[in-house]
């Protein structure tokens, strides 16, 4: 009778590690993704729903790692730290894999070219990069648009978001915006012919996925699944869905 019980108690124990074990398999099938969605036409609110050029492109990452795809929304600099400590597995937010970042965090592969671009009221005086000269501009906190303007020594006001820094522009607070091009011609857009976006670049930058530094196996993995995304067309289709120009050369 006491052996039946033992026995009896050794199997539970047993299915409930085995319950356990199943559920951190589980686990383990969950890519976390960090992102600052407000970043349009990257990374943007649609009513409570995170969407843009991004998302879509981690959701099919994803997807051919046999992953499911879970993300935060918090502020920029926010993500970076959370990819850098492991808080979470990826960080996906037009990020620019720049040799400072690389310092604390690894990234992918490159899959996107993008350049810092100058916002200014349609009436504004600044034609051109030399005439920031003098001038207060906007930008968002963490950037390398930020970084730009604090190498070049200008006066700046940044923002927790890309809308925040053109609403300083269009409330006469700043002169001109600086940040991703992209990103400049969609805020621009939405402010109904008063902001124009220069042509001039002020920058080359490619964006990458960011993650913990030393997490080879997973960087792998990652640059394996871009690399079928590229070779399929799936990432000239994201991209072209979002009206933005790819060159999978």
């Amino acid at each position: 009778m006491k052996l039946s019980k033992i026995l009896t108690l050794v199997l539970a124990l047993a299915m409930t590690a085995a319950m356990f074990a199943g559920c951190a398999g589980g686990d383990d099938k969950v890519l976390t993704m960090a992102t600052n969605a407000e970043f349009p036409p990257f990374e943007f609110l649609e009513g409570e729903e995170i969407v843009g050029a991004d998302v879509d492109m981690a959701k099919a990452l994803a997807e051919k790692l046999g992953m499911t795809l879970e993300i935060t929304n918090i502020d920029f600099d926010a993500a970076l730290t959370g990819a850098s400590t492991g808080k979470y597995d990826v960080a996906v937010a037009g990020i620019t894999a720049n040799d400072d970042r690389r310092k604390n965090m690894d990234f992918s592969n490159d899959y996107y070219t993008a350049s810092q671009a100058i916002i200014v009221m349609a009436d504004s005086e600044i034609k051109t990069a030399a005439d920031l000269e003098g001038k207060t501009i906007s930008c968002q906190e963490g950037t390398t648009g930020e970084q730009y303007l604090l190498d070049n020594e200008y006066a700046i006001q940044s923002f927790k978001t890309g809308a925040e820094a053109i609403s300083a522009l269009t409330t006469a607070k700043v002169d001109a915006v600086v940040i991703d091009n992209a990103v400049a011609k969609a805020l621009s857009e939405k402010q109904e012919g008063k902001t124009i976006v220069l042509d001039e670049a002020l920058t080359k930058e490619n964006y990458a996925i960011a993650t913990k530094k030393g997490n080879t196996e997973l960087v792998e993995k990652i640059n394996t699944a871009l690399a079928e995304l590229e070779a399929d067309g799936t990432l000239a289709e994201i991209f072209a869905k979002y009206e933005l120009p790819y060159d999978a050369e």
